[in-house]
This record gives structure tokens, sequence and C-alpha cells, in this order.
């Protein structure tokens, strides 16, 4: 193995992961539950930006189901976000050749 072109590849590697996480902070997941009626919006990094709850929705006396749909509506965004982080990883280290879970 030649360690000079492995550590090319790595410092490459780096450089397209910068890039890419860049490119992610600029983008803007959505999740909607509820029929449209709860929405959560969050960046490239999994941060919320907004949550967006319909009056018809919030009933005072149903507070548990409230809670019910914003955890899913978060999670539901925080996954989009992982599933296009993980697809953004594995375009870069594809072709590599390194074992699965290395952490990059």
């Amino acid at each position: 193995m030649n360690i000079q072109k492995m550590m090319k590849q790595v410092q490459e590697m780096q450089s397209q992961m910068q890039k890419s996480q860049a490119a992610l902070a600029t983008q803007s997941f959505e999740s909607t539950v509820a029929g449209g009626k709860i929405v959560v919006t969050a960046n490239g990094h999994g941060d919320i930006q907004s949550i967006k709850i319909a009056k018809e929705v919030v009933d005072p006396e149903d507070v548990d189901m409230l809670q019910d749909l914003l955890l899913s509506a978060v999670q539901q965004v925080q996954k989009k976000v992982k599933d296009t982080q993980a697809a953004e990883m594995g375009k870069m280290t594809g072709g590599m050749g390194l074992p699965p879970g290395l952490g990059f």
C-alpha cells in the first residue's frame, strides 16, 4: 500500500467534506405532520430553524397529542438531514475501499 497515495486521498476527502458540509449548511429540510398543520424546518446541520403550528391543532384539552406531533415532525426532519449527510459521505468515501463504520 502506498502511504503517500493514501494520504493524498485523505486530504482530498477532507477538502470534499468541508465543501459538502458548507453546501449542506445552506440547504433547508422540511417535515410536515397532521396534514401539513405542523411544519418543522431544519438546516443541513440538523439545527431546527422554525416550527409552524396551525391554530386548529392547538387543543388545551389534548396537549399530549400536540407534543407527539411536534416530536414526530422534529424526528422526521432530523432523519432527512442525517440521510442526506450519509448519502453525501457515501459519495466521497465510496471509491476509497474504506471499511464500514470508519467514522469519517
